[in-house]
């Protein structure tokens, strides 16, 4: 597909002249099971941990890009904050601001994973030339509409991008089981959030795993 010449392009850039080290795509679920109240906690602790101290110097020393993704059912994908370099605190400040004020794109609908991965390939198509390329999945249940999470992971890792997931638990590891076992790629891991109270936690452990290269 068309994305997959671009990320070909970006492979033909010396690594040792890439300005970026990491493109991360956080792809967050805002389906029909995420209320109000959790979706606030979603937005609250993503923020929190753009503020981390040590998140943010990571970020700024490695001039990561950010871009955030809100996804549901099939046909319900929006960039919410498009690709963002972090290149100094303001920029890092900013970005947390940004993210804290915003509003949810689906306030119903499905969980198509599969189709949030396409949307994430076609962002990452648009991204700025990185050393690593890794998209942050996350969400409360597995895949129950659009059915095209194989090929889309397929399509995705062929691209070179890590695949990781946030699994937002409410009884169980289900959820945790199932990212495991059909959404992220070879390279890829799973952190667990023990329902949304525990997904500030969760994130800003992810985010260090992410920027803290090797990411696994």
């Amino acid at each position: 597909m068309w994305y997959r010449l671009a990320f070909l392009i970006a492979l033909l850039i010396p690594r040792g002249a890439l300005p970026c080290e990491t493109a991360l795509l956080l792809a967050m679920d805002v389906s029909g099971s995420v209320d109000s109240s959790e979706y606030r906690l979603q937005n609250e602790g993503l923020a929190a941990a753009l503020r981390d101290p040590e998140i943010r110097d990571i970020m700024v020393q490695g001039a990561v890009s950010i871009s955030v993704l809100q996804w549901s059912g099939p046909g319900q994908q929006q960039v919410m904050i498009d690709w963002t370099s972090v290149q100094d605190l303001r920029a890092a400040e900013r970005l947390a601001a940004e993210v804290a004020a915003m509003p949810r794109a689906f306030a119903v609908g499905v969980t198509a994973i599969g189709e949030a991965l396409y949307a994430s390939a076609a962002q990452f198509a648009r991204a700025p030339p990185c050393r690593h390329l890794v998209a942050d999945i996350s969400g409360d249940g597995d895949e129950n509409a659009g059915f095209t999470l194989p090929a889309a992971r397929q399509a995705l890792e062929r691209a070179g991008v890590q695949i990781n997931g946030l699994a937002i638990e409410q009884i169980g590891r289900a959820v945790s089981a199932f990212y495991r076992a059909r959404l992220i790629s070879q390279d890829g891991f799973v952190e667990t959030a023990d329902g949304h109270l525990d997904f500030a936690r969760a994130i800003r452990v992810k985010l260090l795993r992410e920027l803290t290269k090797p990411a696994t």
